[in-house]
Parts: structure tokens; C-alpha cells; sequence
């Protein structure tokens, strides 16, 4: 009996079935588990950047919450510094002007903080955070880019601290040997006014850097899409479903320059006010221009400086990769041309030999709400999908490459597109003004 036993467990093919099951069992539910590790990071890394946004007052989702919001921004960031200034009545003070410069450096400040206050809430109370960044679209394919997007997420918040502790030192030290210079009443009223400004200044600081950063982010994001995109070029051969995917890359970034434009067109312009002010204030002044009168000067515009590279850096490089995927397009065109044979075959057909991306792209085409989207709406895919039926793979890309050379994409502002042109266009304009500010306040006076 015990030898039929065993030979009955060796030979019985159902008597492994239990064993691959559990082998099964065990490989899915590792594999949940690291998915559910992902998606643990991913939630975590979305909460610490939410509860950063949230303590710097841009959640206002309810009334009181906005309230709450705005008042502590009038409070800490307008009425603090300019009281504080008031206290500063000395000889030393009025000699080298010291509270003008300063009001001056808290308008700006103030000015540059509120815009990004005023148009990152919006953004935030209308969409969420995760609706916001884009994080939640094609639930499906999130997985491949789970640890992409908690790696950039990580990495925008260790660029905010990169920028914001060295101008914090930065001010501080200021403040410091200003309180050493400059005559004061009481060293107990000279350690108030300083942690009372470097306070006042950090917070400013930190609501126009993160406004940046957010925008960054998203940029950054994008590109992750964008390099993916372009290794579907080295692989997937349906025509079809590479337009719906450069469609949707599309949608997205017509979606975020709609949120943007706004901001950065105010931010662009605040920060050139700013610049200038500071600008002509120095050179207008008839004394001598020290650390000790003009030093908040420098500290501030590396601050504003800082915030408009970030967005300019965000905008052109998912612009340029936007514009680039033309370029891989036709050299994919090309090799598949020249090469042995034509593999451009459908690899993925449905049932009746066409791709399920009609559908998609009409009911999608229906839930545009962008006025910016409008220009994609000339997209016809009945048209398309009646021509697929007898038209060659060749001209199948053809009309696939000279869609992307039409339709590059990118960051744009009221329908200027953040690339090489405009920031030699910025350059250019900044470089009139300065001769002209100089010209007014060195040669003619």
C-alpha cells in the first residue's frame, strides 16, 4: 500500500496542480505587494508635497480656509515687514535710505506672492492634487511610471529646500550685520525687527518658489510620458494608436498651459517690474550703494530670478522633447522605408482588423472643456478610419510624420510656444530695457 501510495504521488499529474497553484499564488501576490508598495510611495510623496502646499496657505477649498489663507498672507507677509520698518527710525537709516528700499523689496516680494497665491489655489480648490498634476489619467498604465513620478515628486521638494535654505541664510545674514551696522534703541527690538523680517521674507519666498516648482513638476512629469512615447515609436507599428497617444500627450499640455498662462504671464511680468525698479533705484541713487542699504536687492532678485528659470526651464524642455518627437518619427520612417521589408503591419487589431482608437479619440474629442483645446478638434477620424481601409503602410506614416512636423505641441502662452525663439525674444527685450534704465539714470542725469 505504501508503494502504490508513492507511486501515485509521483505519477498523478493532479497531485502537482497544488503546487503550481501555490507557485501562482506566491509569484501574484508578491507582485501585489509591490504594486501596493508602489502605490504606498506614490501616495505618501503625493501627501508630504500636498501638506507642503498646505501649510504655505494653498489650500482654500472652504470660505474660512481661504480667510485663514489670505489673512495670514496680509499679515506675515505686508503688514509685519512694513511695521517693523517704522520701528527702524535712525540716523543711520534715513542717511542711506534704508526703509525706501525696503518697502520697495516688500511690494515686490508681496506682489510676486500673491500672484502665485491667487493662481496656484485656484488651480488646487478647482482640480486637487492629484487631478491637478496629472497623476490620475490612464489609471491602467500608471504602473510603469509610478516610481518616475515619486522620484520627480521627492525631487521637487529637495529643489525647493536646495533654493530656499541658502537665501534664507543668505537674508539672515543680512539682517545680522545690519543690526551690527546700524544704530538701534534696544538689542531686544533689534532681535525682533530681524527675525521679524527674515520670517516675513522666508514665507514670501517660499509661496513664489513653490508656485515654480509646482510648474516644474508638471513639466517634468510630461516628459516622462513624452520619453515613453518615443520608445512606442521604436516599437509599436499602428498608426492609429500612435496618434491617439500624441493626442493625449497633446490634450495634456494644452491642459496645462491653459492652467498656466496666467501665471506665468504675471509672473514674467512682476518679476521684470521688480528687476527694473531695483534697477533703476540703484543707479538713480547719488551715494554709495552698500550691502548694509541695497543688500535685500540681491537677495530678492535671486529669488524672483531663480522662480522664472525654473518655469522657463520646465516649459522649454517638455516643449523642445514635444518638438523632438518629429524628428524620431522620421528617422522611424525612414529606416522602416529603406529597411528589408515593410513591418508596419497592425499588431494590435481588434476583431474586425481596426484599432479601438475611433472610439477613444471621439469620446474624447467630446469632453474637451479647454478653450485652449479647440484647435484639436479638426481632427476628423471617420475620415481617417474610411481611408485606413485601402491606404499603403507608407503612406500610412507619411501622414503620420507631416502630422507631428503640423502639430509639434508644447508649453505655450496665449499661443506663443515656450522654445529657444521666445527666450532669445525675452532676452532681447530685457537687454532694451536695461540700456534704457541705464541711459535715463547714468548718462542724462
Amino acid at each position: 500500500m505504501a508503494k502504490q501510495r508513492d507511486h501515485v504521488d509521483i505519477d498523478d499529474p493532479e497531485a502537482h496542480l497544488p503546487l503550481l497553484d501555490s507557485n501562482q499564488n506566491q509569484s501574484s501576490q508578491t507582485t501585489g505587494r509591490e504594486e501596493d508598495g508602489e502605490e504606498a510611495h506614490l501616495d505618501s510623496a503625493l501627501k508630504l508635497f500636498d501638506t507642503l502646499l498646505g501649510f504655505l496657505g494653498f489650500h482654500q477649498s472652504s470660505v474660512l480656509s481661504c480667510v485663514l489663507s489670505w489673512s495670514g498672507f496680509v499679515l506675515v507677509g505686508i503688514v509685519l515687514p512694513v511695521v517693523m520698518l517704522q520701528l527702524t527710525d535712525c540716523a543711520a537709516c534715513k542717511q542711506y535710505q534704508i526703509k525706501d528700499f525696503e518697502l520697495d523689496i516688500v511690494a515686490s516680494q508681496a506682489c510676486l506672492a500673491a500672484v502665485s497665491l491667487l493662481c496656484l489655489s485656484h488651480n488646487l480648490r478647482k482640480y486637487g492634487i492629484k487631478r491637478f498634476l496629472s497623476v490620475d489619467r490612464q489609471i491602467s498604465s500608471l504602473a510603469g511610471f509610478r516610481k518616475d513620478y515619486v522620484k520627480k515628486i521627492r525631487g521637487s521638494i529637495r529643489l525647493l529646500v536646495f533654493w530656499a535654505l541658502p537665501c534664507f541664510i543668505l537674508k539672515a545674514a543680512r539682517e545680522v550685520i545690519r543690526i551690527l551696522y546700524v544704530e538701534r534703541v534696544t538689542w531686544g527690538l533689534s532681535v525682533a525687527i530681524l527675525l521679524a523680517m527674515t520670517i516675513s521674507w522666508t514665507y514670501l519666498s517660499l509661496i513664489s518658489l513653490s508656485a515654480a516648482i509646482v510648474f516644474h513638476l508638471m513639466c517634468n512629469l510630461q516628459v516622462i510620458h513624452f520619453d515613453n512615447y518615443a520608445k512606442l515609436l521604436q516599437t509599436e507599428s499602428e498608426v492609429l494608436l500612435l496618434i491617439e497617444e500624441h493626442i493625449f500627450l497633446r490634450y495634456h499640455l494644452s491642459k496645462i498651459s491653459h492652467r498656466f498662462r496666467i501665471f506665468l504671464l504675471l509672473d514674467f511680468l512682476v518679476v521684470t517690474a521688480s528687476q527694473f525698479m531695483t534697477l533703476f533705484q540703484t543707479t538713480r541713487y547719488s551715494a554709495m550703494v552698500t550691502l548694509i542699504n541695497s543688500g535685500d536687492f540681491a537677495v530678492s532678485a535671486i529669488v524672483q530670478v531663480v522662480g522664472v528659470i525654473l518655469c522657463l526651464h520646465g516649459a522649454t524642455k517638455i516643449s523642445h522633447r514635444a518638438q523632438g518627437i518629429a524628428s524620431v518619427a522620421s528617422r522611424w520612417h525612414a529606416l522602416v522605408t529603406c529597411g528589408p521589408g515593410d513591418v508596419s503591419q497592425t499588431r494590435h487589431p481588434n476583431g474586425d482588423g481596426n484599432s479601438e482608437s475611433p472610439k477613444r479619440l471621439n469620446s474624447m474629442a467630446c469632453a474637451y472643456s479647454e478653450s485652449d483645446l479647440e484647435s484639436l478638434d479638426i481632427v476628423t477620424m471617420p475620415t481617417t478610419t474610411q481611408l485606413a481601409s485601402y491606404m499603403s503602410s507608407y503612406h500610412k506614416r507619411e501622414a503620420f510624420v507631416m502630422y507631428l512636423q503640423m502639430n509639434p505641441g508644447g508649453i505655450t502662452i496665449f499661443g506663443w510656444t515656450v522654445n529657444r525663439a521666445l527666450l532669445n525674444t525675452i532676452f532681447f527685450i530685457e537687454l532694451t530695457l536695461v540700456t534704457f534704465v541705464l541711459g535715463k539714470t547714468l548718462v542724462f542725469t
